[in-house]
């Protein structure tokens, strides 16, 4: 591994741009400013390893040096360990606060008292917060980073305390002019929290803006193209139009996958010259084979009862759930950076939707013993009709018995042949997986590369329809056959395979499952369909 370079891709903690390549923060955030300028109370929420904390202190430090304002950022991480203790949560505030204020190389002036004063658990942090407004000549400005951290009693305490003081401060009492709340949670979250109705406005709560709040978003291809140039100016190094693309396709700009798979290629792959798309891919496959830091949080996720609510009918194309409990799960799941929004229910990025497949698929890959090399043709090619069969076998000697245990009940299917065909595939290629709720279906491609017979560099590449025959519906086949054929009109193919799994009680025995059939799509490709 090289020795770090003066600056490189960050992908852990806040930013620095002394250290780091980033993007200029508080125009990733133009709201805000506005808000703070109109003495309003407000959330910035988003995913985790979306650049919140790096973007809240260059906020702080650009008000502060402007000179009417005493911007302070603080965590209340360390808080987290006193749960419902009152007393102990307003403590540890405090304690970070001031240890925050006085890291900020501030003025004597404008820091806050020393001690605090003294008042009863449940006002101590108001009471705090007012005496160091009456004692600064600025507006202070207050962002509470982390504020999920806080739970129960002690979050609805905190918030109680806001709200008050935000509630008095129109009669000239001293309170921060201004306070931003920042987490994963979104505002109907804080304001149930703090006693308000999640739905209706109400000037008297302070997290209310418009019945809205600010999410720091992702980045955009310029974006991107504007943090690697930083690396290109740096090193030389150039990151092709092409590569950039693909980058953004398998991230969707998730700030924290960009860095990561950067940081892959140009240090811990040590690529010299040109980055090309094929060492993203790569760099895309050595993240999620190492389950990052980041994405293995994302997968402990997974076993959530809300996030299996919203996950489960997205793998398996199902019909999601239309009750109340169901949409405030698809927040929360939102809200984690999981899917893309919560009315068409997609997994947000590429690289997300093969790390979930791949850990939900974690126990079926450990029945797999058949050898991927021996999938190997003479010629380099992939044989996908053996492997196929090898399913069949597979799936009739374990099917039955994977079913039973996947807690994804309903998703189990496609969940057990896409680690199948990830653990004989992934040794030499890739599969790129798509899917949503309600489209009844799982697209699967396979690309495998190999030499020509000229020596040049080929890529073979296989598609693959899931679909499931469910009890009380009719046959998917025909269904199936125009979903594969505008598959393949996507990707310019001339032919595919359609698999069809029978969860009907009337299914064959399961000795018997397993029969392969060629069938004709309706544009006339000959395609092959097997059913399990």
């Amino acid at each position: 591994m090289p020795a770090p370079p003066a600056k490189f891709f960050n992908t852990t903690g806040p930013c620095d741009p002394q250290r780091h390549y980033m993007l200029p923060p508080t125009p990733r955030l133009p709201e805000a400013r506005a808000l703070i300028e109109m003495d309003r109370y407000f959330v910035l929420h988003a995913p985790r390893q979306t650049g919140k904390t790096t973007t809240l202190a260059a906020l702080a430090s650009e008000l502060t040096a402007e000179g009417g304002i005493a911007a302070l950022m603080f965590s209340c991480e360390d808080a987290k360990t006193a749960g419902d203790d009152v007393a102990l949560t307003e403590a540890v505030l405090l304690d970070t606060l001031r240890e925050a204020a006085e890291a900020s190389g501030w003025p004597d002036e404008l820091l806050p008292p020393d001690p605090w004063p003294q008042a009863q658990v449940g006002s101590r942090f108001r009471k705090a917060l007012s005496a160091w407004c009456r004692r600064c000549p600025r507006r202070v400005v207050l962002f509470l980073d982390e504020i999920d951290a806080l739970q129960g009693t002690s979050l609805i305490s905190i918030l109680s305390q806001l709200r008050h003081g935000h509630n008095v401060r129109s009669g000239g009492r001293p309170f921060p002019a201004s306070v931003v709340l920042c987490g994963l949670r979104d505002l109907r979250d804080y304001k149930v929290a703090s006693g308000g109705d999640p739905v209706r406005f109400s000037p008297a709560s302070p997290f209310n803006i418009l019945a809205d709040s600010l999410r720091l978003g992702d980045f955009t291809t310029d974006q991107i193209t504007e943090l690697y140039d930083q690396h290109t100016q740096a090193t030389g190094q150039e990151f092709t139009k092409d590569t950039v693309d693909r980058v953004f396709e398998l991230t969707q700009g998730q700030p924290w996958l960009v860095n990561a798979l950067a940081h892959e290629i140009t240090f811990k792959m040590g690529v010299t010259g040109t980055i090309t798309t094929c060492q993203v891919d790569d760099a895309k496959e050595r993240l999620i084979r190492a389950r990052a830091t980041h994405l293995d949080a994302l997968a402990a996720r997974l076993h959530d009862p809300r996030v299996k609510r919203v996950i489960e009918p997205i793998v398996a194309g199902t019909s999601p759930g239309t009750d109340i409990a169901f949409d405030h799960a698809a927040s929360y799941v939102h809200d984690l950076g999981l899917i893309r929004g919560t009315r068409d229910l997609e997994i947000a990025n590429p690289i997300y939707r093969e790390v979930l497949l791949r850990v939900l698929g974690d126990r079926t890959e450990r029945f797999v013993r058949a050898d991927p090399h021996t999938f190997v043709l003479p010629d380099g090619r992939f044989d996908l009709p053996r492997l196929l069969e090898e399913f069949v076998i597979f799936w009739r000697e374990h099917g039955e018995v994977l079913i039973q245990q996947e807690g994804y009940h309903e998703a189990a299917c496609q969940i057990i042949l896409m680690a199948f065909l990830h653990r004989l595939v992934n040794g030499g290629g890739y599969l790129d997986r798509e899917y949503a709720a309600g489209t009844k279906r799982l697209d699967m491609l396979a690309r495998w590369p190999y030499n020509g017979p000229d020596g040049q560099r080929l890529i073979q590449r296989e598609a693959m329809e899931l679909k499931v025959w469910r009890p009380g519906a009719d046959d998917p086949q025909p269904e199936g056959l125009a979903q594969l054929d505008r598959y393949l009109d996507r990707l310019t193919l001339t032919t595919g395979v359609l698999v069809i799994f029978d969860r009907r009680p009337e299914a064959p025995p399961w000795k018997e499952r397993g029969g392969f059939d060629q069938a004709t799509t309706p544009s006339g490709r000959q395609v092959t369909v097997l059913r399990v």
